[in-house]
């Protein structure tokens, strides 16, 4: 009796066992564990199991501040404390230094060799290119594949819109952080202007301004790239055929030849620069009604097959045009995650699933040399 009336209770948990806890949350931009990254300041635990922590945040205006306060209160939860309190500090400019020359040193600047790269393309506007793109992306990522976007159309973005995020990247020393929203890394000039203001470059500054989107952004081992391409055959395709040379083309028309006539153009163009072709997406095949499910064909018919059959590939998907994917554009989510039982939403489901891996062979390709 003596030595239970002597035994004292032991804390529900420690400083130790709360801060390997909390240094293995991942920050939501750089994924990395936060005691990895340096992030992890201060764990302090007392004898009740209350927890106090400090979190070093690379800025200020972190968007994703209240996210990373609950995930690391679950983390501390999960780890035996009794309450959490979280603080937040901001790293100085030499901690931002470091991190920025940590990043960099895990591997060479740009893409990774073994990232796919798709060149979502069309030969004119309002075909829904764009929506095929961030569709395809989100139905990607949800299938476990670390996907990026980037906003190549520059005259004519909406990604920022499609995906409903208006915050800038943050930029660490020269390196920047792509804009992550429902599991897609994003990157556009959107997200650094207004939507009210024009993008008025030109030439060189078009081809600067992709060259930084494709080597100083910190993509992270992508397993694929999308490439939202501006509609035709202009300085900023040719300019990213030139910068990502193992890019396969996704040919996007709807059923009316107007659009299959200007879409195979750009084939054409793909062909002349031994760019592969991975094939066709039909978008707003067919009009599906929300009450009946009838489907009327208001642009035609045929224009995906004839363009699938023009350019000597696959027809990979033909999207029907429905409410959920109107609405779903409008609300800033894209179909997929916000209606997945949506008709557009299921092609684009399968369509992800069943995309082909291309890669171009090295007929023309430049190949590095050194000399020992």
């Amino acid at each position: 009796m003596s030595m239970l009336l002597n035994h004292k209770a032991k804390p529900r948990t420690d400083s130790g066992t709360v801060r390997a806890a909390v240094g293995a949350v991942q920050d939501p931009e750089l994924h990395r564990g936060l005691a990895e990254l340096g992030m992890l300041r201060d764990v302090d635990v007392d004898r009740r199991g209350r927890a106090r922590i400090e979190i070093a945040l690379t800025t200020s205006a972190c968007p994703l501040r209240e996210s990373l306060r609950e995930a690391i209160s679950t983390a501390a939860t999960d780890a035996g404390a009794t309450s959490v309190e979280v603080g937040f500090s901001t790293m100085s400019e030499r901690d931002r230094t470091e991190l920025a020359g940590n990043i960099r040193g895990e591997r060479p600047r740009g893409l990774d060799e073994r990232t796919r790269v798709y060149a979502v393309a069309s030969g004119k506007g309002g075909v829904g290119k764009s929506s095929v793109t961030a569709n395809l992306a989100v139905a990607l990522a949800r299938s476990g594949q670390r996907v990026g976007v980037l906003d190549a159309d520059v005259w004519g973005y909406s990604i920022p819109h499609l995906f409903g995020v208006r915050r800038n990247p943050i930029a660490l020393n020269g390196i920047m952080l792509p804009v992550e929203a429902h599991g897609v890394r994003l990157m556009s000039v959107g997200l650094f202007v207004d939507d009210a203001e024009p993008v008025v470059w030109r030439g060189p500054m078009l081809h600067k301004a992709l060259e930084q989107f494709l080597v100083d952004v910190h993509w992270d081992d992508l397993d694929v790239l999308l490439l939202d391409l501006p509609p035709g055959t202009g300085d900023v395709a040719l300019s990213l055929l030139e910068l990502v040379p193992q890019a396969a083309l996704l040919a996007v028309t709807t059923p009316q030849p107007a659009a299959q006539n200007v879409a195979a153009r750009v084939g054409r163009m793909a062909r002349d620069q031994r760019m592969p072709i991975a094939g066709v997406v039909e978008n707003m095949s067919a009009l599906v009604c929300g009450s009946c499910g009838t489907a009327t064909q208001m642009f035609g018919s045929g224009g995906g097959h004839r363009l699938a059959e023009q350019l000597d590939v696959p027809l990979l998907a033909q999207v029907p045009l429905d409410i959920a994917m109107r609405e779903a554009g409008d609300a800033g989510i894209p179909v997929v995650a916000r209606d997945p039982d949506a008709p557009s939403a299921v092609v684009m489901a399968t369509l992800a699933a069943e995309l082909p891996v291309v890669r171009r062979g090295l007929a023309g390709v430049p190949l590095p040399l050194s000399v020992v």
